[in-house]
Formats: structure tokens, C-alpha cells, sequence
């Protein structure tokens, strides 16, 4: 719903129409004589008030129209740096939906108003209140189109921008954590559930997709409800975020007869759209900031230090993640079966993410490598698992091995070689609860 630029300003538009009922209410109260409208209320004749209103209406409407073709045009320009998908936040931003809609919402109230006024021989009506209430609208829209301005410039920033991705990424995973930590305890199953998705992969009935796209979302609790009902298992083989095309097989299911209702079910409760999104997607928010400082460190736009910025933000996600534990993609009932059993994203898969794109891109440029190292380091010391601490040794010799093979200069591969010796002390030394990265000034 979020992602959708029109239900703010369209329930906004409601709400004026309901303050307009309201103040209708008053104003022919106030005509009939069984109230009397405050001093501060205007006063005059139909003509006025019709010029009043047509003058709100039409410098509301005026004003929107040219403030967001100009920060469509600026926002189109932004997103050449930092990709196609800066509209989409754009959109989805609480703050431009509740501009427009006090745009919209004030030009709808003034032409509800500017209906309301009568001219007749016999009886002359003129809302008061009503065209009091537009006068006030207007004065908070100047407000708003202040406000607006400074949001727009401020949210085309590059710290605003990367920022947020990152911000993103530790709400999907907050939300993850909590679905997971909701989940029953597991029982005791005559089958473990490594054993379980081999059975099913094996034996299972193919469950096709019906449309194609990405992933954007699974509905576990609308399927798990339906698995306890058939008395089934469901084994995904595409998760959040993955694409599927049509008629390919997207899970397996037994038993053999539930299969026609969790194809039924599985329409309804997976959302495929044209793109990727942060809802259940760790990978696409690490994706997004590897994007922008692969943009950065194009020859079109040469611009480093954006590149450093993604990449600092990078491991701040991935220090986040890497402090919890992931989901493991087995979703329970309520007596702890395992009913929905999906892969998963895993740290390795984000660290490789965060990683490999940008150092390639980054070939041959001493900061980014050097930065890279610094990184690894950081995420070394947020973490204790030895496995982990494998996969950052790897990495890392990939980025020493970038720099002894694509940089020139001797004293900058020097400088590489003591980066990635920091990082390899740490993981011959490991690190302490005590070293947490939460804990370092």
C-alpha cells in the first residue's frame, strides 16, 4: 500500500470533503439563525466569496501542477546516479504522498465551497465558515510547499538516499527477526526438515507459477493455515525477491491431493510484481547500494567517494545481519510441524553481494579496495562463527589479489597488503563478546 502515490491524497481528499460536509452544516445553521458564527469568520457577498474560492482553486491547483512537474524533472535527472529506482522511493515517500494530498484536498474543498454558493432574487447563501476554512487550507499549503522543497533537496542527497536503503534493510530484518521469534517451537517429527525437503523435492507434486515476475512477498500464514487443513508440507524452491516465469515450478507439495489447493492458495498469497522490494527481500537492499556505487565508479560518472559512502553503509547492513540469527525458512503451525519449508538467504550469499560486484568495478582504484578491506574487518569483529570468519578470509584475499593484479603504483599496494593483514589478524586472533562492532568507539 505504501508504494502507491495515490491513497494518502486520495483519503485525504475524502477527509475534505467530510470537513466540507461539516462546515456546510454550520454555515446553514448560521443562515437559519440558530447559531452565530465567530467575528474572525469573513463576511461579504456570493460575488466575493465565488472570487475568493476561484482564486484558492485555481493557485492551489496551479502551484502543485508546476512544484512536482519540476521535482519529477529533478528526480529524473537524480536517478541517473543513483538508478531508475529513485522514483520508486520517491514515490512511496509519507512525505510527498501528504504534500500532494494537501494539494489536491484544498483544491477540492474550495470547488465543494465555490458549489455551495447561492444567487438568487428571492435568497442570496454564502458559506462563511466554509470559505474561512479555504483561507486557512491555503496558508498551511504555503507551509507545505516550504516544507516540500526542503524535503525534495534534502532526500536527493546521496547520504539521504544510501541512508535510507540501509535504514531499509535493518526494518526488513527487525521484521524478519520477529516473524521468526513468533514462530512455534519446533516438535518432535519423524522426519528432521533437511530430510523432509529432500523427500518432498523428490516425490512432490510441481506447484507452477501463474504469473511472472519477481517475488515480492509470501503470505506464510494464509499458507500454513491451508497446509494444516490438507495435512501438507510445502517445499518453496524460489523465495522473496527471486523471479518466476510462468508455468515454471515455483514449489512441490505433498500429499498428491493437496496440491490443486495450494496452487489455488498460492496465487493469493504470493505478491509477483514487476520489481524487487524490501519487504521480505534482505538481498535487494544490499543489491540497491551495490547499484549506486557501481554507478559511482563508472568512467560516466568517476565519482569515488560516492562509492566509499555505499560502501560504509554496506557494512553497516551487513553487521546488522550478521549479529542475528537469519531466518532459516522453516515456518511451523501451531503444535511446531514444519509445514512451509523455503531457502532462505544466508550471510555468505550478502557478504558475496556486497562484495564481488564492487570489486571488480573497482579494480584498480587503491580506495575502494582499501575500504573493502576495512569492511571485512569491521564484519570480522561482529561476528564468531568460524564458518563466517572463512568466508571473510576469502574475500579478502580476492581484494588483495584485485590490488596486486590492477594497481600500479607500489606504496598504494603496500598500503592494500596492511589492510588485508588487519584483516586476516582478526581472524586468526577471532574476537570476544567484549569486541563486539556495538561496542568500539
Amino acid at each position: 500500500m505504501r508504494t502507491t502515490l495515490w491513497i494518502v491524497p486520495a483519503a485525504m481528499v475524502v477527509g475534505a470533503a467530510l470537513l466540507f460536509g461539516l462546515t456546510y452544516v454550520v454555515d446553514r445553521a448560521a443562515d437559519g439563525g440558530a447559531i452565530t458564527l465567530p467575528g474572525f469568520v469573513t463576511s461579504g457577498s456570493p460575488d466575493a466569496a465565488r472570487q475568493i474560492l476561484i482564486a484558492i482553486a485555481a493557485a492551489i491547483i496551479t502551484v502543485a501542477g508546476v512544484l512536482f512537474s519540476i521535482t519529477i524533472l529533478v528526480l529524473q535527472l537524480a536517478s541517473q546516479q543513483f538508478g531508475p529506482r529513485m522514483l520508486r522511493n520517491f514515490i512511496r515517500d509519507l512525505g510527498t504522498q501528504f504534500s500532494l494530498g494537501a494539494f489536491v484536498a484544498t483544491f477540492v474543498y474550495s470547488v465543494l465551497a465555490l458549489g455551495s454558493v447561492e444567487s438568487a432574487p428571492a435568497r442570496n447563501f454564502v458559506p462563511h465558515a466554509s470559505v474561512t476554512v479555504s483561507l486557512v487550507l491555503t496558508l498551511v499549503d504555503l507551509g507545505i510547499v516550504i516544507y516540500f522543497i526542503h524535503h525534495v533537496a534534502a532526500s536527493i542527497q546521496l547520504t539521504s538516499v544510501v541512508s535510507g536503503i540501509a535504514g531499509d534493510f535493518r526494518h526488513t530484518l527487525e521484521n524478519l527477526i520477529a516473524d521468526r521469534t513468533a514462530s512455534p517451537r519446533a516438535a518432535t517429527d519423524r522426519l528432521e526438515p533437511s530430510e523432509l525437503s529432500e523427500r518432498i523435492l523428490a516425490t512432490g507434486v510441481p506447484v507452477a507459477a501463474r504469473v511472472s515476475g519477481f517475488i515480492q512477498a509470501a503470505g506464510h500464514r494464509q499458507l500454513i493455515g491451508l497446509a494444516v487443513s490438507s495435512s501438507s508440507v510445502i517445499r518453496f524452491v524460489r523465495r522473496p525477491g527471486h523471479f518466476v516465469v510462468e508455468g515454471q515450478t515455483v514449489a512441490f507439495v505433498l500429499p498428491v491431493e493437496a496440491a490443486g489447493e495450494v496452487a489455488e492458495a498460492l496465487g493469493r498469497a504470493h505478491i509477483v510484481g514487476p520489481n524487487r522490494t524490501l519487504t521480505q527481500d534482505l538481498g535487494f537492499g544490499v543489491d540497491q547500494l551495490v547499484e549506486v556505487a557501481i554507478r559511482a565508479l563508472s568512467s560516466a560518472v568517476n565519482d569515488t567517494f560516492t562509492a566509499l559512502n555505499c560502501i560504509d553503509w554496506l557494512g553497516d547492513c551487513l553487521c546488522h545481519a550478521a549479529v542475528v540469527r537469519l531466518p532459516d525458512g522453516i515456518h511451523r503451525d501451531a503444535h511446531g510441524h514444519a509445514r512451509i519449508i523455503e531457502p532462505v538467504i544466508t550471510m555468505e550469499r550478502l557478504v558475496k553481494g556486497a562484495t564481488d560486484k564492487i570489486r571488480q568495478a573497482g579494480s584498480g582504484m587503491p580506495a575502494v579496495l582499501i575500504r573493502q578491506l576495512e569492511n571485512l574487518g569491521k564484519l570480522r569483529r561482529a561476528v564468531s562463527s568460524n564458518d563466517l570468519g572463512e568466508v571473510i578470509e576469502h574475500h579478502a584475499r580476492l581484494v588483495l589479489r584485485a590490488g596486486d593484479e590492477t594497481v600500479r603504483e607500489e606504496a598504494d599496494r603496500v598500503d592494500i597488503r596492511a589492510a588485508f593483514d588487519l584483516v586476516m589478524s582478526n581472524v586468526v586472533l577471532g574476537s570476544s563478546v567484549g569486541d563486539s562492532w556495538r561496542a568500539m568507539v
